[in-house]
């Protein structure tokens, strides 16, 4: 395992070992919060979170069988298929994540790809969203080159595919799309300029060795993503996840701080499944690395928590949400 080394930041890395990432999770807690906390010091300011808030801007009947979404029309969840958004209707409600104090606005679509026919319309809710001062992001599924070129033009900042997991585990939670596609869509995202937003889900029924390799997956790529979002299993009835046995919660603080630790330039977002968590166990969270969340009351079509509570959080722990130029580290190098 390498050491720690909090001169100037430590060395961004690509070459992450399964033996030197299972060592990280099997330190004593306290070594690992401490040493998370000096590398998340080295490139962010510690008491500022970056906020974001994220629509349903087309809900449920997703051609995929991903085990732990509502939005499948694999599964029999209370969630039914519903049309693209008007663009008036999405504008309406970035307006109102604007004046509640979220950054940026990010849109998602239950599809399985994004298809020609509604790129144009999408392309719109971009350009409309970037208009209003907003920083954008969307998640539409598996993307070809030349729509991840359109969405770049349109003035997309972030496009979030997530991993989910490790390769090896990822069979027994999707079958409809393969890990291979998710890594293309993230190269056709880097290559037309794109910040990547990618990380995955934890409480699936994975193992500790599986949660290592989903962050090896992520930190082993050409560049690291700018944002990765660690969700927490949401679990939703009529979906076969639903009835799973909840992760310890030191451990999903364990992987919050890991991913800190090897990923020492990028955006840690504390994500789903926040409805569920206590105050002190995010704040732990926060102390471990993670600096973003998603404000408002729906993550697409699950429960997160009220802004007023957040707000009420955000003062306790002294955060501020003034997440500008002045505390984002420099970006990384494309090396590909």
């Amino acid at each position: 395992m390498p050491e720690n080394n909090s001169n100037a930041e430590q060395l961004l890395r690509h070459d992450w070992k399964a033996a030197e990432v299972e060592a990280l999770y099997s330190l004593p807690f306290a070594d690992l919060m401490y040493r998370a906390q000096t590398v998340h010091r080295e490139g962010f300011d510690p008491n500022s979170v970056q906020v974001s808030t994220l629509l349903s801007i087309k809900t449920g009947g997703c051609a995929e069988d991903c085990g732990y979404c509502p939005q499948s029309a694999h599964h029999e969840s209370a969630v039914k298929a519903e049309p693209l958004m008007p663009l008036d209707k999405v504008l309406e409600s970035a307006a109102q994540a604007k004046e509640t104090g979220a950054s940026r606005f990010c849109m998602g679509a239950a599809w399985r790809n994004l298809k020609d026919r509604d790129l144009e319309r999408v392309a719109d809710m971009v350009s409309g969203v970037k208009d209003m001062g907003l920083e954008t992001c969307v998640t539409l599924g598996m993307l070809e080159e030349h729509q991840a070129k359109r969405l770049k033009d349109a003035g997309l900042d972030y496009y979030n595919h997530n991993l989910d997991t490790s390769p090896e585990f990822y069979g027994d939670i999707i079958s409809t799309r393969t890990y291979q596609d998710r890594l293309d869509t993230l190269s056709y995202v880097r290559d037309a300029d794109i910040n990547v937003c990618s990380g995955g889900i934890v409480g699936l029924g994975e193992s500790q060795q599986d949660r290592a390799g989903l962050l090896i997956s992520l930190a082993n790529l050409p560049t690291h993503p700018e944002s990765v979002p660690i969700n927490l299993l949401v679990k939703v009835e009529g979906t076969p996840l639903a009835n799973h046995e909840d992760i310890d919660q030191l451990e999903f603080v364990r992987t919050i701080a890991v991913a800190r630790l090897m990923m020492p330039k990028s955006v840690v977002r504390l994500s789903a499944g926040r409805e569920s968590m206590s105050d002190e166990l995010q704040a732990m969270c926060f102390l471990a690395g993670a600096n973003s969340i998603f404000y408002g009351e729906k993550l697409l079509t699950t429960d997160n928590p009220d802004t007023d509570h957040d707000q009420k959080l955000f003062s306790r722990l002294g955060i501020n949400t003034e997440f500008g130029e002045h505390t984002a580290p420099a970006k990384e190098a494309c090396s590909h």
